[in-house]
């Protein structure tokens, strides 16, 4: 695989996974009972961005691992062309 196909793959991975990160436990400024003016309510009273994009980053960095293995496994490449 070439250098251009596996930071793509890299990256579509990184996006799904700091997607599938971002909800996991939130707290709206509701919940935390301090609703600063102008935003919307339901916001993220702290949305933690930067520890969420290094999850999403080891995420990805061992789903990526894991892809390159399966595709240069010499076991794996002759059990899927049987």
């Amino acid at each position: 695989m070439q250098i251009g196909s596996i930071i793509a793959v890299f990256f579509v991975i990184w996006w799904l996974s700091f997607v599938a990160v971002l909800p996991i436990g939130n707290r709206s400024q509701i919940e935390v009972g301090k609703v600063t003016a102008g935003t919307e309510p339901a916001a993220p009273a702290t949305p933690h961005l930067l520890r969420r994009a290094l999850i999403a980053t080891g995420i990805a960095i061992v789903m990526t691992a894991l892809l390159l293995w399966g595709l240069t496994n010499e076991t794996l490449h002759h059990y899927w062309n049987r």
